[in-house]
């Protein structure tokens, strides 16, 4: 069995101590990834890393808490691209049934035994083995945040990607958003089909239209200025010295 990486939530620091030293006796092998005693913090922590395929499989969850309460919590975690397998871990029984109205895996009472913990921990094996993670599409689309929700944009959508004043957008035909990650790591997941053209551009390599010297002056590099064009929007990007070349030979290939 594969090691299940596991967030504990509860506001209360010696009940989470009392799971990690369960999960610590458990099989499979469990690695605490998080560990938050308020459910705000751990919703931030738990969409970044889903946005970069990172996020935990499962988290133990308190109910009551201050600000939202795991039910609301819950609720949110399933606007997730690849949400975790819930388990809530809680001294009220009175609240199984709304539990599952969140579509938890599990429910736990305190004071946990290892036993339950144990069975709570093969049901999610076995839930995560039915259900594969969404590896492949992690290199197909990019999460963004549009006004409160979150996007997937495909990424054969994107023209180009952008750094400016250390934010990061995305650019379609039609739209622009802020993107979390840089423009390394965006360059390191979408591969082959996009072409680093400066410092601060990623360009898809099919959306090249042309390679163009221009006559504006010279770039940061001390040498002549090229700028590359993009369709269909006809924006023009500036292509360092350094890549021109690379720009014109893959220009070539896909054209």
């Amino acid at each position: 069995m594969t090691t299940l990486t596991v967030a504990l939530i509860d506001d209360e620091p010696l009940a989470r101590l009392r799971l990690r030293t369960l999960l610590a006796q458990t099989e499979p092998a469990c690695e605490v990834v998080g560990e938050f005693g308020e459910s705000v913090a751990a919703l931030l922590w738990l969409r970044e890393q889903d946005a970069v395929g990172q996020g935990p499989d499962m988290i133990l969850l308190d109910i009551q808490m201050p600000g939202l309460d795991g039910m609301v919590l819950a609720a949110r975690l399933r606007e997730l691209r690849d949400p975790p397998a819930i388990v809530f871990v809680t001294a009220h029984a009175e609240h199984a049934v709304r539990a599952f109205d969140v579509a938890a895996l599990d429910y736990l009472t305190k004071p946990v035994r290892l036993e339950r913990l144990q069975a709570s921990l093969g049901r999610v094996q076995r839930w995560r083995q039915a259900q594969p993670r969404l590896q492949a599409l992690d290199a197909d689309v990019v999460v963004v945040q549009d006004r409160g929700r979150m996007l997937r944009i495909p990424v054969a959508d994107v023209l180009y990607f952008k750094a400016e004043q250390k934010t990061v957008t995305l650019h379609t035909a039609t739209e622009v958003h802020p993107v979390s990650e840089s423009l390394t790591e965006l360059e390191a997941r979408v591969g082959a089909r996009f072409i680093r053209v400066h410092r601060n551009a990623l360009v898809a390599r099919r959306a090249m239209k042309a390679l163009q010297r221009r006559v504006d002056g010279e770039d940061e590099e001390g040498g002549e200025t090229w700028a590359v064009q993009i369709m269909p929007t006809q924006v023009w990007l500036a292509v360092s010295r350094r890549q021109v070349t690379a720009v014109r030979e893959a220009m070539g290939d896909c054209h």
